[in-house]
């Protein structure tokens, strides 16, 4: 996939983009979540971070595949479609109710990350000349929106407690 202009100057190979994206999500979330005022945040957050990790590795593998002229394995089936993220509100109970507006905040925020995310991999994807690219980006587009949902459903439990 040729370089893609993101900036004045700056031009970037689209997987070093997604690498770059995932890593900034993850700092994101860890900081959330040491800043989080309940067990429900800390657990969101924490997976979060960990799934934008693995986003970053998987980007890394596919282009280390790429490079090699051969296709990556099993894209869309690395992914885990949010199995982890719904486990955590499976166990919410009233104790971990406590709202703030730092929190309300962070997760604003946090929508707005994924909702760059999600538009980014959706016009990487549609400027992808390789099917595997092109499967890689629709996928990553995909894990951002349910990571925005698991943000809404948070948000929603916050205001409604």
């Amino acid at each position: 996939m040729p370089y893609v202009a993101i900036g004045e100057g700056i031009i970037m190979e689209p997987l070093e983009m997604a690498i770059k994206a995932e890593l900034d999500e993850k700092s994101f979330y860890e900081k959330a979540r040491e800043e989080s005022g309940n067990s429900i945040g800390k657990a969101l957050f924490a997976r979060l971070a960990k799934e934008e990790d693995f986003h970053a590795a998987k980007a890394e593998e596919i282009g280390e595949f790429l490079k090699r002229g051969e296709n990556p394995l099993a894209i869309e089936e690395s992914f885990d479609r949010g199995l982890r993220i719904g486990a955590i509100f499976a166990r919410v109970g009233l104790e971990d109710s406590h709202n703030s507006e730092a929190e309300l905040g962070g997760i604003e925020s946090a929508l707005k990350m994924e909702g760059k995310s999600r538009r980014l991999y959706g016009d990487l994807s549609d400027r992808a000349s390789k099917d595997s690219e092109k499967r890689f980006f629709r996928a990553l587009m995909q894990e951002e929106q349910v990571h925005y949902d698991a943000l809404i459903r948070y948000k929603q439990f916050l205001l409604d407690s």
